[in-house]
Order: structure tokens, then sequence, then C-alpha cells
């Protein structure tokens, strides 16, 4: 196994009633079906946490797909690539997201010090650290308030997000954000935008590592 040392990447966050604003200009309240002075009430009320956490919006009211096309890289909007059009069926695995439609994300990192780890690696590692990896939805908010996270040659993978197929095993792919070539099935004219994919289960990617935070709460 790699190098088992911690370190942190840690990117102070806007704060809350700016997260907040910044989703309301992307869209995100109306695709979500909450009112933007709802957004609005449970940034202000959770203010104390302003510069360690990020708002993000329960999955199953902004799902990935939607929230895909909102990132921006070099100009260039959003994708899922075209192999994962079950995106939105990756559910939370070993997560405990808060029943409710607005919650935050705390101590969000990167995961740079497990560069090179597969995921099947990371998971077990995470725990013991007492950190919780990250769903692809968060993943997806933190690069929306935070575009700079997401840097050629230093991405992410969100393992908190896993599909479970109909006969209950799990399937291999494990969802990641990074920057696209441009090559394949993705086409020269997305080049450098940002992408969610997957990787396998079992790889290692010098180029990869696993997002993760503290905890999740509703306040």
């Amino acid at each position: 196994m790699p190098d088992t040392s911690s370190s942190t990447t840690v990117t102070p966050l806007p704060s809350l009633a700016a997260q907040a604003e910044h989703l309301i200009e992307l869209g995100v309240p109306e695709l979500a079906g909450i009112p933007a002075d709802q957004l609005r009430a449970f940034a202000a009320e959770a203010g104390s946490h302003d510069g360690d956490a990020l708002l993000a919006v329960h999955p199953d009211r902004a799902p990935a797909s939607a929230l895909a096309p909102l990132l921006r890289h070099d100009g260039k909007p959003g994708f899922v690539v075209t192999d994962m059009p079950d995106v939105d069926c990756f559910d939370p695995y070993t997560v405990e997201v808060p029943d409710a439609p607005l919650y935050l994300v705390t101590d969000v990192d990167r995961g740079d010090h497990m560069a090179n780890w597969s995921p099947e690696e990371a998971l077990p590692a995470l725990a013991q650290q007492d950190r919780t990896p990250l769903l692809i939805t968060e993943g997806i908010h933190w690069v929306l308030q935070r575009p700079a996270v997401l840097e050629r040659n230093h991405c992410f993978m969100t393992i908190g997000s896993r599909l479970r197929k109909a006969n209950g095993a799990l399937d291999a792919r494990t969802p990641a954000i990074w920057i696209s070539n441009g090559t394949g099935r993705d086409g020269h004219e997305r080049r450098n935008a940002p992408k969610v994919g997957w990787c396998w289960w079992g790889n290692r990617h010098t180029w990869l590592g696993f997002a993760s935070a503290t905890g999740r709460s509703h306040s």
C-alpha cells in the first residue's frame, strides 16, 4: 500500500452566505425545487461555520447530472462521461447524509496524499483518519464554489457514492471529477472541460486524490 502519512489540502471556502448567493446565481434552487430565500436563511443560521464548511444540496434534490453542466474550467462547461448515464443512481456508500434538503460538509480536503492509491485502499484509510469520503454531488458543489481545487494532475475521486447492482453487488466503477483531455468520446471541443467520470475500484491513478471531510450536519 502507498505511504499512509497524512497531509492537508484544505482550501478555505467563501462564507456560507456567499456560497448561497452563488448557487442562486447558477439556478440551483430552481432545479432543486427549493426557494432561494430558504437557501439564504439556512446559510444565515449556519453562519458560524463560515470558512470551514461547504453548503450542499441533498442529491435527491440536485442530482449529479443536473449539477455537472454548471461546472466551469477554462470557460468550458462540465459534463458527465457518456458511459455513465446512470450517474444519478450512485447512492451514498458508508456515508450518512442528513435527511434534509440542505446541509453542511465540514473541512473538505482533496486528499492529495492519497494520490496513486486505489479506492479499495483509500476507503478504510479514510475511516481510520476519522474522515468521510465525499459524494459525487458534494464534489461538484465544492468545485462550483472553489473551481481552483480542480487542477491538472491534482484532481479527485468521490468514493462516498457507489452503485449497487440489481443482484446486490457493487458496481466496480467509482466516481471522480477531473479535467478532460478532449480525447476519445469526450470530443476535442471538451478539452479542458470539467469531467464527471469514473475509475475502477481496484485501480490506482497518480493524478487522483480522494476527497473527504470530517463530517456532515444540518446546522
